[in-house]
């Protein structure tokens, strides 16, 4: 499975975006829990998850010239982990199910810093912080066996954004904001094992 942390970071100060490197990928894995009901060709249920995301190295570097001779600035911040809680509904046909995801998500993030590699000082705009949103997604789910399927799922959590002023006295870039767009896209490929309680000879 992957995920994509869509933050684009600007900054008021010098009009400047930090882009190329808070848009990356990165592996995420877990596990998930739900329940389904199933009445003709209709199912509704509601689901929940949670991934570790592999998410290590999202910075992006850029050089300030209004800041010493031309420093290069780097921005971190990277996205531990991701959960959701959602509504699910679809429709079934032959074994398998067309359906629709709606909720909210919460991600993980281990911390905001802004750092002047040319100096070697730095500053940190948050530390390890959970934030919440809505989710909505879609996806496909093909029963293979009468208590399996497998599933291929697209989710867009929208976090919306958040505002980090520079502290007074910090060593560079005094006055300053900087604007996170948060928002995360994940695409997922799950296998579930089915308990069927009260069910008929299969799922769907």
């Amino acid at each position: 499975m992957a995920a994509w942390a869509q933050r684009d970071i600007t900054d008021s100060l010098y009009g400047l975006t930090w882009g190329s490197g808070s848009s990356n990928a990165a592996f995420i894995g877990g596990g998930q829990a739900g329940f389904n009901y199933q009445f003709g060709g209709f199912v509704l249920g509601v689901e929940g998850d949670f991934d570790w995301a592999a998410n290590s190295h999202n910075s992006a570097s850029v050089v300030v010239p209004a800041v010493g001779t031309g420093d290069l600035i780097q921005i971190t911040s990277n996205n531990r982990w991701i959960g959701t809680l959602a509504a699910r509904f679809g429709v079934a046909f032959n074994n398998v199910l067309l359906y629709g995801k709606a909720g909210g998500g919460w991600v993980g993030n281990n911390g905001f810093t802004v750092a002047d590699l040319t100096t070697g000082t730095s500053i940190t705009g948050f530390n390890n912080n959970t934030r919440s949103g809505w989710l909505a997604g879609a996806g496909i789910e093909w029963a293979f066996a009468r208590n399996w399927t497998v599933k291929f799922e697209y989710d867009y959590l929208g976090l919306g954004s958040r505002t980090i002023v520079v502290p007074v006295g910090a060593p560079f870039l005094l006055g300053d904001t900087f604007t996170l767009g948060r928002d995360v896209q994940e695409a997922k490929v799950g296998i579930n094992y089915l308990f069927n309680w009260g069910a008929g000879p299969g799922p769907y």
